[in-house]
């Protein structure tokens, strides 16, 4: 099966963020992403290796995945 690739709208709609914070993570380089010709795209499973990636790094330093508490 292809890789399924994604645009900013859909990209916001599976994180839950506005199209803007997806632009700006974009643009900054902290989201997995590429452009073409002018258009910003998303590999789905970039997207979830990164959340992946965040929610470790997050547990590393300490914190706690968003939703739990202790």
């Amino acid at each position: 099966m292809p890789e399924e690739i994604l645009t900013v709208r859909e990209v916001a709609e599976f994180l839950k963020v506005t199209e803007r914070t997806i632009y700006r993570l974009a643009t900054e380089g902290q989201i997995p992403s590429f452009k073409v010709g002018g258009s910003w795209r998303f590999q789905r499973s970039d997207l979830i290796q990164w959340m992946n990636d965040q929610a470790k790094a997050q547990t590393d330093r300490g914190g706690q995945p968003h939703g739990e508490k202790d």
